[in-house]
């Protein structure tokens, strides 16, 4: 109401027939007030930057939802939600596997020289090699091994 009215009257009259302090005023003016609706978001924020961080960073508002009111944090769905993205607090999506050999090719394929025949009698006759890979969390290692089948 001082806001609405304060192009008409003072702000110092109006606060005191309202029994509001000046500075009170100006700070709710500013921005400067924290209420405690505001506290309680940033509480809650954390709670669900920790069951998301707990969660792998995969559990959705509803999942998120389930872990605090285990924790005894009652609080709506809808507020988790506008909190998520208000900070943006995402889940990641897994991608799914996919095969990518054809082994029903008409391609030519190599002779098999070994024959499972994998007994040697002297070094540097027969080697064999094969390559694999490995997920790490910062992409694929690939891994190439060669061996000498006399060793």
């Amino acid at each position: 109401m001082i806001d609405q009215l304060r192009h008409l009257h003072p702000v110092y009259k109006l606060c005191s027939l309202l029994s509001v302090a000046r500075s009170g005023y100006q700070a709710w003016r500013t921005g400067k007030v924290v209420s405690a609706r505001k506290l309680e978001d940033a509480r809650l924020v954390v709670a669900i930057k920790v069951a998301h961080a707990r969660g792998r960073g995969i559990y959705g508002p509803l999942k998120i939802l389930s872990e605090l009111q285990a924790q005894g944090i009652h609080v709506g769905l809808n507020r988790i939600k506008r909190l998520r993205q208000l900070h943006g607090i995402r889940c990641t999506h897994k991608k799914k596997f996919r095969v990518t050999t054809d082994s029903k090719h008409r391609l030519p394929i190599a002779k098999n020289l070994l024959d499972r025949q994998f007994s040697c009698t002297q070094p540097n006759q027969v080697w064999v090699a094969d390559i694999t890979y490995i997920p790490t969390r910062e992409g694929w290692l690939y891994l190439a091994a060669i061996k000498d089948l006399y060793t």
